[in-house]
């Protein structure tokens, strides 16, 4: 039924627009743009910054266009000196009470509140008296916390609670002393934190940052006697373009490549011959469970600020877990192993960076369980997507117009299938790729299970393979995943694979993915609509399609690991998940 629509003057404009939208929202339908902070448009109204304000005629004061909805009459006024000097004027004692470090802030140029001072023409501080003062929290291995950046705007409370689930931030104290913290002050590395960055993506300031690798990654490049490679995980081909001024969703695989060798990487590897890895393994393990009544569902185990969640919140479903490594360490674990017996060289000298699109990633390398028998980690660091565009500009490359280049053999052969594992239901689409094969004994008919790709939250379906029929589910966004686990817990409904990625659209969405363009939001459907289409657009050009008709993965197993989901191949692919309640929960 169609919504009633109600009619309102704006700015002496005439506007219809359905009853319930908000000021906000009825002015952008006429080319208004109303400046914002605390407002996000997959998130909860706050209406606590105030700079939205506008001025309804006989209200006698002004009003948050982003959480007042419109009625029918209502006259709107949004540019009048007085508007434009009270948006100023929130935003100088905003200012004022925040750190005067621009040029050394790592969001200096991309700063919602930088760029709304020089919007509303702020210039000049007016008060010097004193201002909140609080420690760097930087425990974790992940995120770090900055709270003198923090502007309350309460959106990384609210991405916490409301898209993944967690609430482990909320804000404590009053006046000057008002933080957000985990609960009773405790550090990130001690609270129920996964570790997965999206308080970083929606921050507008620098209030949340991840904990940067890049030093260390410069330090090995320029290391004597150190062989420094470099892997890059499927979703950052889709999206590093974005900072460089491509247009979102612009395939940049060959680029990436010849800039990493710029940079003076010896060897660079793709990380989607490590998901095609994955896939054998993870296929081989789903058809022995279903053939010997194993834990079902599998839950694929990617995603290491989902594998933090489980441990956490849902420790009964380990078993049900995939022991697979995720793609990054399996490729780490392979270079370190056979790459180094390969090239006649020392693993100690093997410096393996990792570009992911995901912050927890720096969680995962520091696992024990994904360390060497003597402790030294299979992957020595890892840079997000936003480290590597500063890394290529700081190197002075101009990566819009580089040649194109080719990742080095033996791990730079990937399948399609190991292209979409970036977007969310693509893991999901390339097992079936492989385990529908090995189910029937003879090749697929179908390459595309278009009933698993979403960028949307959640999504259940049955898919015929043969006699067999296969409920499975696909969850991204924590709080989504929820449901779907809850349902496993309880026995409503029987699942056979369930794959939840962490972040919204999967790894394109990741916590260390490119902040957006200003007016766009890392959250946008469209934004990653945009870059999973690039994903599957590469995945239809590719030779290979299915995981286990790489030549290169055959090659690995004939010449190195024997059997998939063999000894040698559980000894170095696979690994176990524990129980990680917080401190003072038994």
């Amino acid at each position: 039924m169609a919504s009633k629509m109600v009619t309102l003057t704006i700015d002496g404009r005439r506007v219809a627009a359905p009853a319930g939208t908000t000021i906000m929202a009825a002015c952008e339908t006429i080319g208004i743009h109303i400046p914002r902070l605390c407002y996000h448009p997959d998130l909860s109204l706050a209406g606590s910054c105030r700079v939205c304000i506008v001025d309804v005629k006989d209200m006698g004061f002004y009003m948050a266009s982003c959480s007042t909805p419109v009625w029918d009459g209502m006259q709107v006024e949004t540019t009048s000196q007085e508007i434009r000097r009270a948006r100023r004027d929130i935003v100088e004692l905003l200012l004022d009470n925040h750190p005067m470090d621009c040029q050394t802030c790592e969001r200096d140029g991309n700063c919602e509140l930088q760029n709304l001072a020089y919007s509303l023409g702020v210039r000049e501080r007016h008060f010097s008296g004193e201002r909140k003062r609080f420690p760097r929290e930087d425990s974790s291995a992940s995120v770090i916390r900055d709270p003198e950046k923090c502007v309350l705007c309460g959106r990384c409370v609210r991405v916490c609670a409301e898209i993944q689930g967690i609430y482990n931030l909320s804000q404590h104290g009053r006046g000057f002393k008002t933080v957000v913290t985990p609960a009773h002050g405790a550090k990130m590395d001690e609270s129920v934190c996964i570790q997965c960055g999206q308080c970083i993506n929606v921050c507008p300031t620098a209030a949340f940052l991840e904990k940067r690798h890049t030093e260390q990654v410069w330090g090995a490049l320029a290391a004597e006697g150190k062989h420094a490679v470099v892997q890059v995980a499927p979703s950052i081909r889709a999206a590093v373009g974005e900072g460089f001024g491509l247009a979102a969703g612009t395939p940049v695989t060959g680029k990436l490549v010849t800039a990493l060798r710029r940079m003076g990487f010896a060897a660079v590897f793709d990380t989607d011959f490590g998901a095609d890895m994955t896939i054998v393994e993870e296929a081989h393990e789903f058809l022995r469970r279903l053939k010997d009544g194993g834990p079902l569902p599998l839950l694929t185990s990617c995603s290491p600020a989902w594998v933090n969640f489980m441990e956490r919140f849902y420790p009964a479903l380990i078993p049900h877990a995939s022991s697979c490594r995720s793609p990054m360490t399996m490729t780490s674990v392979l270079l370190k192993t056979f790459y180094a017996q390969q090239t006649g060289r020392d693993p100690q000298q093997i410096h393996v960076t990792a570009v992911m699109p995901c912050v927890a990633k720096k969680f995962e390398m520091a696992r024990p369980e994904h360390r060497e028998p003597d402790g030294t980690p299979y992957t020595d660091a890892v840079v997000t997507t936003r480290e590597l565009i500063w890394m290529i500009r700081c190197h002075g490359i101009d990566f819009a117009n580089l040649p194109d280049g080719e990742f080095d053999a033996p791990l730079g052969l990937a399948t399609g299938a190991g292209d979409i594992f970036g977007t969310t239901g693509g893991v999901m689409e390339a097992t079936l790729r492989t385990a529908g094969e090995m189910l029937t004994g003879k090749a697929a008919a179908r390459l595309e299970f278009t009933e698993v790709r979403a960028v949307e939250g959640l999504r259940e379906a049955t898919i015929e393979i043969g006699e067999h029929k296969l409920r499975v589910g696909v969850a991204n966004g924590l709080a989504n995943a929820k449901e779907l686990l809850d349902k496993v817990l309880s026995g409503k409904e029987q699942f056979h694979i369930i794959e939840v990625m962490a972040c919204p659209g999967g790894c394109i969405g990741g916590g260390g993915q490119p902040y957006p363009p200003r007016d766009v939001k890392v959250l946008d459907p469209k934004l990653l609509a945009l870059r999973a289409a690039a994903l599957y657009s590469i995945d239809s050009t590719k030779k290979y399609r299915r995981s286990h008709e790489n030549p290169a993965v055959k090659a690995v197993y004939e010449q190195f690991l024997g059997e998939a989901g063999g000894a040698k191949a559980h000894e170095l692919l696979h690994t176990k998940y524990q129980a990680r309640l917080p401190r003072g929960v038994k």
